[in-house]
């Protein structure tokens, strides 16, 4: 009951995930990426440790192939799950379990992976991944809201949608985007206002927050 996108930005070395669903809170358990590492996107029969394991593995070194393997190893009920992983060189794998409500399935190349269930057909992804190459060179959180909204209007969901999300990391270990919408009649329309909000008033003073490198940051005027 959900699609999604996990894309990597060249340009900024970015990791991110994007998602929707008919149900609240997709933000909450499908969106993992950490930087210079990778990203997953899990859905379906929702298993969080898909994610969680998964973000794991990438970051002991294993390339997506091999976490794909190892994370099907860990879950005895594969046929029930819908995940994609992306290592820290932008391969995709991804995986739709047999059980998965029809329409189901997904789309890989390198640098993005979209995947979809109970989608009103293969359309929808066909239609995510040319807005998401159609906006080469643009940044990656409009990118992937760009994507979502070209699902969406191509069918998306066969029971619509009332959440969305995007997660992005860039160099630090906390998001430099992470926005979420869960119950919201138009939820990407909402996360397209949301993101107008971040870009002027939270992404400046995240850029100027602690870092590994200078853990004493800029002056943020973020107080919280």
């Amino acid at each position: 009951m959900t699609f999604s996108l996990i894309a990597h930005c060249p340009e900024s070395g970015q990791f991110g995930v994007a998602a929707t669903t008919a149900v609240p809170a997709v933000g909450k358990l499908v969106a993992h990426a950490w930087p210079g590492i990778g990203a997953v996107a899990t859905q379906a029969r929702v298993n969080p440790y898909l994610g969680i394991d998964g973000i794991g593995f990438l970051r002991q070194g294993m390339d997506a192939p091999t976490a794909m393997k190892a994370l099907l190893g860990c879950d005895p009920h594969p046929e029930r799950r819908q995940f994609a992983v992306m290592d820290k060189s932008a391969r995709t794998e991804a995986w739709t379990g047999g059980e998965c409500l029809d329409w189901a399935g997904h789309r890989t190349r390198g640098g993005m992976s979209v995947q979809g269930n109970r989608l009103t057909g293969p359309h929808v992804l066909v239609a995510m991944e040319e807005a998401f190459l159609d906006t080469r060179g643009e940044p990656l959180a409009h990118r992937l809201i760009e994507a979502l909204e070209a699902g969406d209007d191509a069918g998306g969901d066969r029971k619509g949608a009332v959440s969305a999300t995007i997660y992005i990391v860039e160099h630090e270990a906390y998001p430099l985007w992470d926005i979420r919408v869960d119950d919201h009649p138009e939820p990407i329309r909402e996360l397209h206002r949301l993101h107008d909000v971040f870009a002027d008033r939270v992404v400046p003073h995240i850029r100027k927050m602690p870092t590994r490198r200078d853990p004493g940051g800029e002056r943020c005027d973020i107080d919280v």
